[in-house]
């Protein structure tokens, strides 16, 4: 399950990540990160099973947690199925079914980089 995190600038600087590790004892993966000295927004990906416990961790350490169940949307009515999106995207959300392109949202890590190649602006990340 993909938690989307967004860190403050004032616990920014703190070893959030590591500090929910070793208290849940969960494997997190980082599946994205965009950290500066001010604020950060981490992709990470949890065990299902202990995603709340993970999620509650980090909001107990004043961090925003967004539960990512389906990250990307595209718009079938202006997805033309040509594929830019499969040749761009660093994870293989996209793959081809016959001749319609499908996303695996739980692969997606909301970089935005099929986004910005879909030629029709059939793509829109979840923001929250």
């Amino acid at each position: 399950m993909k938690l989307m995190l967004h860190v403050a600038p004032g616990i920014v600087r703190r070893p959030i990540v590591s500090s929910v590790i070793l208290e849940t004892k969960a494997l997190i993966n980082i599946e994205r990160a965009k950290v500066d000295a001010v604020s950060g927004e981490i992709v990470v990906d949890v065990e299902p099973e202990r995603c709340s416990e993970v999620k509650a961790a980090f909001e107990a350490r004043g961090v925003r947690v967004v539960l990512l169940e389906n990250p990307i949307i595209k718009d079938d009515e202006e997805c033309v199925h040509c594929g830019a999106c499969i040749s761009i995207c660093p994870t293989g959300t996209f793959h081809f079914k016959g001749t319609e392109v499908v996303a695996d949202a739980g692969k997606c890590v909301q970089c935005g980089t099929c986004v910005t190649a879909c030629p029709q602006r059939a793509l829109r990340l979840i923001l929250k």
